[in-house]
């Protein structure tokens, strides 16, 4: 067994001390931040971007709602084809969780516009409803941005229904390709971005994964 020389030792202190005080000084700005942050809001977030976990994201959500005792709604504007394990999962709670999937799957495959957008706008008018109701304390858009996109719906009509929601409730909204009008309205953006995909490897989506 090695024993650690003198200057080992001593490098290990600097080390350790050094790294004391860069702590110290991160906690003075941490907590100053902290202090300066005294005002609770309902959040507007968007989930975007080419990477996988948009929708992962907005779920994870949803269940720490649930643990704090909250009521979510959910509406889904593309998926539906296929049963997913965030719906097959939270339709297990239906006292505290209002789920609708309201797509008929993802556009290549339905390849009808028209159908399409009445399809999303049929769920706009759910979201809109919760969108008006104080009892709900998280509203998760899954894939609206994919409607706007495709101007299924009317993006100003969207930001109106949003900004006139209750002050307490927070929104999610997932989907690649969120428009600009969204993105200056949202309070927390974040951009998932793609490094690899197993897709691209040949493999197909993974129940427990992508579904």
């Amino acid at each position: 067994m090695n024993t650690p020389s003198s200057d080992d030792v001593k490098d290990d202190a600097g080390l350790a001390e050094r790294h004391r005080r860069r702590m110290q000084r991160k906690k003075e700005i941490v907590d100053a931040k902290i202090d300066a942050a005294q005002r609770d809001c309902g959040l507007i977030l968007v989930h975007t971007g080419n990477g996988k976990g948009k929708s992962s994201s907005a779920f994870g959500m949803v269940a720490r709602a649930l643990g704090h005792g909250m009521k979510v709604g959910v509406v889904q504007f593309i998926k539906g084809k296929i049963p997913t394990g965030e719906e097959i999962f939270f339709r297990r709670f239906p006292g505290e969780v209002d789920f609708h999937v309201m797509g008929e799957g993802y556009t290549w495959n339905t390849q009808d516009r028209e159908r399409d957008a009445e399809k999303a706008q049929a769920a706009w008018a759910v979201a809109a409803r919760m969108l008006q109701d104080p009892a709900i304390g998280l509203v998760v858009l899954d894939e609206l941005n994919i409607a706007l996109k495709y101007r299924y719906l009317d993006v100003q009509q969207v930001i109106e229904d949003l900004l006139g929601r209750p002050e307490m409730q927070h929104v999610v909204v997932t989907g690649r390709a969120a428009p600009p009008e969204l993105i200056e309205v949202a309070h927390t953006v974040s951009e998932m971005g793609l490094v690899k995909h197993a897709f691209a490897q040949g493999i197909r989506a993974q129940p427990g994964v992508e579904l």
